[in-house]
């Protein structure tokens, strides 16, 4: 098939869609209908955004083509595909109209309320003019869905883009998506509504499928297309009539069904794929989802069966999952479902979850030099021992984010520093640090307490809903392998209910995990506590660990690579060491695993005491510990010299 469809060789972009692009706000709670929903998540939204997202992350060239507007949600619709690696250099701002929203409701496992909020929307404005034939001719594939052909303006910038696929060669792919609503055949809160039999829609469909090569769709969208309600195979017949495009019929759990050319008297008849077994949470996306899939398969080279496996996969994979676009899944999940290791149930399967959390992405930090300031007990002494107002330990923490802002510039830091900032005393520092691309973490460990005990009361879950997605839950765990019984098992009982937290929140969690004083060798007592938590599952992003033996370290690496090699890595905590020592531990710790440091009263503990004494002004305080602050990653950076692997 991939040969039938004649894809072009080589060229900037292996697939482009054109079409809806909206922001997609989720009820969060399952089981109720729309009206009592009382919380959404959001998530970029819009079949041909959802299509060109998911292929983006399964690793095609992928880019947009659609319209925003010039606010915030068409920035963070833009912004979501770029960090995908979708080009958005085609989707146009619109200075007047507003993005397009959807609300969109899970009721039963057959009953998914959608509405619409699309009355003069910016996607649905899409300027004709505006979309560049170069841009068009650098495209192996255009896909263009059905939306986007039942307006006049929609669609004569569908039209406009046809055309110049067609002079170059691009393989022109049509999802028919049919949604009754967007062609005002019902009325505005039955969005969910999948089909309604209309002569005119049909009529205006096929005048427009001789311009496609591949037709994509479900059998109800066959039915509109072909016009014949209540006969798919007379109305694939009737599409047959009028294109010549290869057709591939989606037909739920049977799969897929692929007919190049003439159309056979029984769908099973056509070269079919079956689909794949899993629990349903939300039909919706799952079409995109297997839009993606097909045509990642298709333009890497591969023929319809597989395709059309992947492609099966895909839908199965996000018909199990909350959100659209975020629940696509990732190459490395593809693999790890076909490898024959998965679970029956998809929601149970703790690897796929895994991965879906860890290979789809991020940012990247290969280097962290990171200020903590997250205390809370010490900074409460440090204001008793000055005889100063406990109210002035916000302004002395706002004072030391100016610390990081200087020995960002000064020191070339961009991408590569970060925060431990607590939201007791710092809530404004960390409302300053947030946003600006550095690494942020936060507290959630009762100061002092063992067994853990969390800060803000013992609902920790309740507590991630406030936070920014930025953040990463920071917990210290003072653990002992051998301590007693009891308290043990009470400490690991704790993490998992903060493990679990963060799954559900999305928050990357970093354990600082450092053993009771006094403790007989402690890098082997270290390394005990971390290969426990792995046997029980636990697989946080980042390990804060105090300086170990170079030997140690080693050690750490290996752990890492086969029980996670997903893991962010390791930082080296100070424990409030004099500069010199610290150094000596980073000069330790070669090993690529560990990727800075995470040091806190080494840098600011004199100068805050003095500051709280009135000895320092703002002026002073921020020059010492800025001093500080940038000697200590220069001694980082000097340990690192000469030395290959800093990145994993």
């Amino acid at each position: 098939m991939a040969s039938a469809l004649n894809f072009p060789g080589p060229r900037r972009f292996d697939l482009a869609c054109l079409g809806r692009l909206a922001v997609d706000l989720y009820a969060q709670q399952v089981g109720c209908s729309l009206e009592d929903a009382s919380s959404f998540a959001k998530y970029l939204g819009g079949s041909s955004a959802n299509i060109a997202f998911g292929a983006a992350r399964l690793g095609l060239r992928s880019a947009m083509i659609s319209r925003v507007g010039d606010e915030q949600m068409g920035r963070f619709l833009t912004r979501t595909l770029q960090r995908e690696g979708c080009d958005t250099s085609m989707v146009q701002v619109d200075p007047q109209r507003l993005t397009a929203l959807v609300l969109l409701g899970l009721k039963d496992r057959d009953t998914f309320p959608l509405l619409f909020y699309r009355e003069n929307c910016a996607d649905m404005a899409l300027d004709a003019s505006l979309i560049r034939e170069d841009f068009i001719a650098d495209c192996r594939a255009l896909l263009i869905t059905g939306t986007h052909l039942s307006t006049p303006t929609v669609r004569e910038a569908s039209l406009t883009a046809l055309g110049y696929a067609r002079r170059h060669g691009t393989v022109r792919v049509l999802d028919i998506d049919y949604r009754p609503v967007l062609w005002g055949l019902t009325g505005r809160g039955e969005g969910e509504k999948r089909f309604v039999a209309d002569a005119s829609v049909t009529a205006q469909l096929q005048k427009l499928l001789p311009e496609f090569d591949l037709l994509i769709g479900t059998e109800e969208e066959f039915l509109i297309a072909g016009g014949v309600p209540g006969d798919l195979i007379a109305s694939l017949k009737l599409v047959r009539g009028v294109t010549s495009a290869a057709l591939v019929v989606k037909r739920g759990a049977a799969g897929c069904s692929f007919i190049p050319d003439e159309v056979p008297e029984r769908i099973d008849d056509a070269l079919t794929v079956a689909g794949e077994r899993v629990e349903v949470l939300n039909v919706l996306g799952a079409g995109d989802a297997f839009a993606a899939g097909l045509l990642t398969g298709l333009l890497q080279g591969e023929g319809f069966e597989q395709a059309a496996r992947w492609a099966n996969a895909c839908g199965a994979i996000v018909v199990s999952r909350h959100a659209c676009a975020p629940a696509m899944p990732t190459r490395q999940e593809l693999t790890h479902w076909f490898s024959g290791a998965r679970s029956p149930r998809v929601d149970a399967d703790t690897r796929l979850a895994h991965l879906h959390r860890t290979t789809v992405p991020r940012t990247p930090w290969n280097e962290l030099c990171v200020m903590a300031f997250d205390h809370r007990s010490q900074f409460y002494d440090l204001a008793r021992q000055a005889g100063a107002d406990e109210a002035r330990l916000p302004q002395l923490k706002q004072r030391l984010v100016q610390v990081v802002e200087r020995v960002e510039s000064e020191r070339g830091l961009h991408g590569r520093l970060g925060v431990l900032i607590d939201g007791t005393y710092g809530e404004d520092a960390l409302h300053r640090a947030t946003g600006r691309g550095w690494w942020v973490g936060r507290p959630v460990e009762l100061p002092g307490s063992r067994p853990l005990r969390f800060d803000q009361g013992p609902s920790i879950a309740s507590q991630l809903l406030h936070w920014p997605a930025e953040h990463t839950v920071k917990c210290l765990l003072h653990y002992q392998p051998d301590d007693a019984s009891p308290l043990r098992l009470e400490q690991e009982m704790q993490l998992r209910h903060l493990w679990e937290a963060t799954r559900a929140s999305g928050h990357e969690l970093l354990l600082e995990v450092i053993p009771p004083r006094d403790t007989p060798n402690a890098d082997e007592a270290v390394l005990r506590a971390i290969k426990r938590f792995y046997n029980l599952g636990f697989k946080p992003e980042w390990w804060k660990l105090a300086p170990m033996a170079a030997a140690s370290w080693d050690a750490l690496q290996a752990m890492i690579d086969e029980r996670d090699p997903q893991c962010r890595g390791a930082v080296i905590l100070g424990l409030n060491q004099p500069a010199a020592e610290l150094a000596r531990g980073f000069a330790e710790a070669r090993s690529p695993v560990v990727k800075g440091f995470m040091v806190g009263r080494t840098l600011w503990a004199d100068a805050s005491l003095r500051w709280l004494k009135g000895q320092l002004d703002d002026a002073g305080l921020i020059d010492d510990v800025a001093a500080n602050f940038g000697s200590l990653v220069d001694a980082w950076r000097a340990s690192r010299a000469g030395h290959a692997g800093e990145a994993r």
